[in-house]
């Protein structure tokens, strides 16, 4: 392993961002090189970290990458102490990128990185784990309908990725959701999924790992989607009939932007634990949410779900919250990386390139949330800039 460190050639002035760069340095080190040794010129570590910076100063594919660092080859070689003066031409990152790493190591390198980064749970569902699939859609080939498919493990609050893989498609996510989280520590951690991650099998592993989960309810799992309809639906009373009692508790929310109003009540209930032959399930509950736009138009919506959150840990205002943030993973993630750093515009499709490319996205995300940066786009800009003038001074 190489001794030699960024933060000893590259101090950033003090109104740049900041980040760890030199540990993530490090634990690159640790990517086993496929390459054949003869004719390399560019070790993989200095390109994988060339690559994230790049990103972090706004360039979204691999081609932007590779001029950026044309740009700046003068500086990049000596910030690396590279024997080669220039950079990489486009294809040379696109073999690379596609062919010199395995991308689930490099995936257990950089989630090993962030894991170190995020305070450990010291209570029962302390840490939330969102679990969501993402296909690459300008990796569909013509005709095709499914291209790379990545399944992610993020932390919504802390903004980071622990763990991803490639898979099938989304049908294929279900299968592959206990292989990713047997590399995580469970722990103190609620994992939530959409109705697909819904399982039997997948809920009694998460509960041998020590952790829980809540999983949204819908026709795929036919008899407790039938079970909760029925418990939550309104009971009528006869005369002289009495309704049958109910352990009902609820919380609402009232959310106001956009040009809309949203409306949101969740009912939760204990009765199906004593009976119902799901792994370790305490609780359910039902979702409405009633959203308004500026035009008075209202859209409704129902869903179900359930959880192994005993009422104590998981009260009707936190279930709420969950659910809700949950989603963090669409708008704080995928979002980002379809909108920010253009994902879906790039077609290249060589060997583990796409999937690279993407965990460069998770990475450089990571790094900005962890600073507390919430505008993406702003926030590299503020990286070009200061990081430009950081390299202007070190060729001085």
């Amino acid at each position: 392993m190489k001794d030699t460190t960024i933060s000893e050639r590259l101090c950033l002035p003090n109104q740049a961002l900041l980040f760890d760069l030199d540990a993530l340095y490090v634990q690159l080190q640790r990517v086993k090189d496929r390459r054949h040794r003869r004719g390399v010129r560019y070790p993989l570590t200095e390109i994988l970290m060339i690559g994230i910076l790049a990103k972090l100063a706004g360039q979204t594919s691999s081609r932007a990458i590779a001029e950026w660092a044309q740009l700046r080859h003068q500086e990049l070689a000596q910030l690396f102490a590279l024997r080669c003066q220039r950079m990489p031409h486009f294809s040379t990152w696109s073999r690379i990128l596609g062919s010199a790493v395995d991308p689930d190591e490099i995936e257990e390198v950089v989630g090993r990185f962030f894991a170190r980064q995020v305070n450990n749970p010291l209570q029962p569902a302390e840490r939330h784990l969102c679990l969501d699939g993402k296909t690459l859609k300008g990796t569909i080939p013509l005709g095709e309908s499914q291209g790379v498919h990545l399944l992610a493990a993020y932390l919504p609050k802390e903004g980071v990725v622990l763990a991803q893989v490639q898979v099938n498609g989304a049908g294929s996510e279900v299968s592959a959701a206990p292989l990713l989280l047997a590399t995580l520590d469970l722990r103190g951690t609620l994992v939530s999924g959409d109705a697909i991650f819904a399982s039997r099998k997948l809920s009694l592993k998460i509960l041998q790992a020590k952790g829980d989960y809540l999983w949204m309810i819908k026709e795929n799992q036919k008899q407790m989607y039938q079970d909760l309809q029925t418990l939550f639906e309104p009971q009528l009373s006869h005369p002289g009939w009495s309704a049958p009692p109910t352990d009902f508790r609820s919380a609402s929310s009232l959310d106001k932007g956009h040009g809309r109003l949203e409306r949101r009540r969740i009912t939760v209930s204990s009765l199906l634990a004593s009976y119902a032959e799901w792994p370790g399930l305490l609780q359910v509950f039902k979702l409405e949410r009633m959203a308004t736009n500026a035009l008075g138009e209202t859209e409704q919506e129902v869903r179900y779900g359930i959880t192994s959150l005993p009422t104590s840990v998981g009260t009707p205002k936190r279930l709420l919250r969950l659910v809700r943030e949950h989603w963090g993973i669409e708008n704080g993630l995928h979002y980002r990386r379809d909108r920010t750093f253009q994902e879906d515009h790039s077609q290249l499709r060589m060997g583990h390139a796409p999937h690279l490319l993407a965990l460069l996205n998770n990475t450089v995300i990571g790094l900005f949330r962890r600073q507390g940066e919430s505008n993406l786009p702003q926030a590299q800009r503020t990286f070009d800039y200061h990081f430009d003038r950081a390299l202007a001074r070190l060729v001085a």
